[in-house]
């Protein structure tokens, strides 16, 4: 005779209701602990990516501090205080010109175009610096560098009424002095060297300014050519007199 596997105390009693499946233990397996425990991962991995992009962040900032405000470096800046590099362009009449014939003379070297705005707005400008300066041993070099032909160019300058250099350029010497944007221009001393930059439309004081430096810097250019005083020569002719009556004395002395 098998024993019934339901005691007395388990076995509900009449009047009370029997809920189907109450007491049997759950068919459903329980969660699975792999998914939590990667989101836990994938959270640390993340906070950990924050922290360090935080960091780096900081640390940026700090040097930043420390060094303090960095100067703009310019196109072409790096050639201040060095001697202009040396070219060979022709002019609007054929004739081949180098930046060194221009040596003993402070120059204002303009890269320009036809196409550029502020260029039209300085170039009057130039006109009247060139009349104003070229007494003391100034000149003004227009490196034309656009694609529209020579025949614009010269067309354009007649209207201007330019009255100083103007060269048709080439690319390489665009790149030999860094040109990016024009107008782009470099004050050089009568010695050769560039001693200042401006790149864009600068007011015309600041043209003159420049230029004053540049006139002022280097040695002065070779007075040959320039007709003297009357003074001097007076001067040298009285030496001259001098001389030769040195010599006359010297005669008399000498033993005969």
């Amino acid at each position: 005779m098998h024993s019934d596997p339901l005691t007395n105390n388990d076995r509900p009693s009449a009047d009370q209701p029997v809920t189907p499946g109450a007491d049997l233990p759950s068919a459903a397996p329980p969660a699975p602990e792999g998914p939590r425990r990667s989101s836990a991962r994938d959270a640390v991995v993340l906070s950990v990516i924050v922290i360090v992009i935080a960091v780096m962040i900081w640390s940026a900032v700090r040097v930043s501090q420390r060094r303090g405000p960095q100067p703009a470096v310019t196109p072409g800046a790096t050639l201040i205080g060095k001697t202009a590099p040396n070219f060979q362009l022709t002019t609007l009449d054929g004739k081949q010109v180098s930046l060194t014939d221009f040596r003993g003379k402070a120059v204002l070297l303009n890269f320009w175009a036809t196409w550029c705005g502020p260029c039209r707005i300085e170039m009057p400008w130039f006109v009247d610096l060139q009349k104003k300066y070229a007494p003391q041993g100034f000149e003004i070099v227009g490196v034309a560098m656009d694609d529209s032909g020579e025949k614009a160019i010269k067309e354009f300058t007649q209207q201007v009424g330019t009255n100083y250099t103007i060269l048709l350029g080439k690319d390489a010497i665009g790149d030999a002095y860094g040109v990016e944007g024009m107008p782009t221009s470099f004050f050089i001393a009568r010695d050769g060297k560039i001693i200042d930059q401006t790149l864009g439309l600068a007011s015309k004081k600041e043209l003159e300014d420049r230029i004053e430096r540049a006139l002022a810097s280097g040695p002065q250019s070779s007075m040959a050519g320039v007709p003297a005083s009357p003074w001097a020569a007076v001067v040298s002719s009285a030496a001259a007199q001098k001389k030769q009556a040195l010599r006359n004395g010297l005669r008399w002395v000498q033993p005969k």
